[in-house]
C-alpha cells in the first residue's frame, strides 16, 4: 500500500512541477523570444522548488535524511534530469523537426521515471534498516 501511496503522490507533485516548467517554458519562448534550450533549463529552475518540496514533504516524507542532504541529492537527480529534458528537447526539435513543446513533454516524462528511483532509492532514501512484516 505504501508504494501505491508513494507512487500516486509522485504523480501529483510530479504533475505539478511539470506544470509549472511547461508553462514557464511557454512564456518564455511564446510571448518572450527566448531559445528553447535556454527556456528549458530556465523553466527547470523555476520548477525545482515545486518539485523538491513536494517531494521532499509528501512523496518521500518517510526518509530520514537531513533536509540539506535530500537538497543537495535530488538537486543533482534533477540537474540529471535536466540533461536527459535538455537532449530529448534537442533530439525532437533539432532532429526531428517535431515542435519544441513536444521535446519538453517528452523529456519530461522519461525524467519522471529517472528522478522517482534516484529520488526513492538515494535523494530521499531511508537510512535505517526497517523490518519486514511477516504474514
Amino acid at each position: 500500500m505504501r508504494w501505491l501511496s508513494s507512487g500516486l503522490i509522485f504523480i501529483a507533485v510530479g504533475l505539478s512541477a511539470a506544470c509549472v516548467h511547461f508553462g514557464t517554458f511557454w512564456t518564455l519562448t511564446r510571448i518572450g523570444t527566448i531559445h528553447p534550450l535556454l527556456a528549458n533549463a530556465l523553466a527547470f529552475v523555476v520548477a525545482f522548488g515545486v518539485s523538491f518540496l513536494g517531494h521532499h514533504k509528501l512523496t518521500f516524507s518517510d526518509h530520514d535524511q537531513a533536509w540539506h542532504t535530500s537538497l543537495r541529492r535530488f538537486g543533482v537527480t534533477a540537474l540529471l534530469g535536466l540533461v536527459t529534458s535538455e537532449i530529448a528537447l534537442a533530439l525532437v526539435w533539432r532532429i526531428l523537426a517535431w515542435p519544441d513543446w513536444l521535446g519538453v513533454l517528452i523529456g519530461q516524462g522519461i525524467a519522471a521515471v529517472q528522478t522517482f528511483a534516484l529520488g526513492r532509492w538515494w535523494a530521499f532514501a531511508r537510512s535505517g534498516h526497517q523490518p519486514q512484516s511477516t504474514p
